[in-house]
């Protein structure tokens, strides 16, 4: 028998069984004078959906949809890290190897999107919010469907965090508004590789507006 599917937005999106999930919005990445910016990295784009999650953070604790703040670490000594996954770090454009430092000031969520009362603070090591974490249970835990995943970097952590999420048969929808990569060309490319493999990418108004129910 072939499944129920979720067509229309507002049934995907509906408050019963969605969830928010927020990347990697920590100083190191969105703040000027911290990790990303200090390695080169330009920040304005990270630093400029701050208001915007903001506001899709409000509507989604009124409509008390659960929310997952995801959140890079590097362990001490790199034991975290993987021979292959340190290479590459220290290969990547404007980035470094100790970016989330285990107990850093960089680490910290910023103050604007930090976890509040019993919503999910997820640590992870790699760039996909799923990989060796406990979120798919927690998600599953609440009868979640639909993902609305939000944060940097888009070609990054948001693109592996939506291709593990579809491939555990969420629904996948990703606000252009609310996501952010310090090259455009890239975050192009992940917003129209979204729309054609792995979900929706509906304004942050639509969903809004659907969260609040008007």
């Amino acid at each position: 028998m072939e499944p129920r599917i979720l067509d229309k937005l507002s049934d995907r999106l509906s408050p019963a069984h969605s969830a928010l999930i927020i990347v990697d919005m920590q100083k190191d990445f969105v703040l000027p004078n911290y990790g990303a910016h200090k390695a080169g990295r330009d920040i304005t784009a990270a630093a400029g959906i701050v208001p915007s999650i903001a506001k899709l953070l409000a509507a989604a604790r009124g409509a008390k949809i659960p929310v997952a703040h995801i959140g890079f670490l590097t362990l001490k000594d790199h034991a975290s890290d993987s021979g292959p996954w340190l290479s590459q770090r220290r290969r990547s454009t404007a980035s470094a190897d100790n970016l989330c430092m285990e107990g850093s000031d960089g680490q910290k969520f910023i103050p604007e999107l930090s976890p509040q009362g019993s919503e999910w603070n997820v640590p992870k090591h790699r760039y996909s919010a799923f990989t060796g974490t406990n979120l798919d249970l927690l998600l599953r835990s609440r009868r979640v469907q639909t993902l609305v995943i939000t944060g940097v970097s888009t070609n990054a952590c948001i693109e592996s965090t939506a291709r593990a999420a579809f491939e555990l048969d969420y629904y996948i929808c990703v606000p252009p508004e609310g996501v952010a990569s310090w090259n455009k060309e890239l975050h192009a490319a992940t917003l129209a590789n979204v729309n054609h493999r792995l979900g929706l990418t509906p304004s942050l108004d639509e969903i809004v507006q659907i969260w609040s129910g008007k």
